[in-house]
């Protein structure tokens, strides 16, 4: 908007006389007539960059839930081996002290003593392995459901620690 305020008048002895005041008023309104298309691009590039954030996120959410369900089932299938991996030591440490009473009596060879205790190691090393894995699925199903998230808020654990003058003696 434009205003102006003054005096006019057609003598110069008459411009500061009364009734001189004279006053003008114009609004102007200023529009872009052609723009080249730009307005409407600006608007179709924000609502690209809004839908693509929108798919990113859906994607985002749903690798979650995959993690969180492939997390689920790796620990109940890993609960089942190790159920079975049990299972198995109870058989082979029976099988072990089985064929250790029939060499005692004199009923088999040392060579089936060492076969028994060798297949009841290896079933130690595979109860053992499982229950590590299991461990692991736990650790990453806890991941998976957000644990483990950094808290920015508190210092570093290396941070906590101030030597003392006790500590940093030599």
């Amino acid at each position: 908007m434009l205003g102006s305020l003054g005096t006019a008048s057609v003598e110069l002895n008459d411009l500061f006389a009364s009734g001189s005041l004279a006053w003008l008023f114009s609004p102007s309104i200023s529009l872009p007539i052609f723009d080249g298309g730009r307005r409407k691009n600006n608007l179709s590039l924000a609502e690209t960059r809004r839908d693509l954030a929108v798919t990113q996120y859906e994607k985002t959410v749903q690798l979650a839930f995959r993690d969180v369900s492939d997390a689920l089932s790796a620990r109940v299938w890993l609960r089942q081996q190790v159920a079975i991996a049990r299972t198995a030591l109870t058989t082979q440490a029976e099988r072990a002290r089985l064929s250790q009473l029939r060499f005692n009596n004199g009923a088999a060879a040392f060579l089936d003593v060492l076969d028994a205790q060798r297949d009841l190691l290896d079933a130690e090393q595979q109860l053992v392995q499982t229950r590590r894995e299991l461990l692991s699925s736990q650790v990453s199903l806890y991941a998976a459901l957000g644990g483990g998230a950094l808290d920015f808020d508190s210092p570093p654990a290396a941070d906590k620690f101030k030597p003392t003058a006790a500590t940093s003696a030599p």
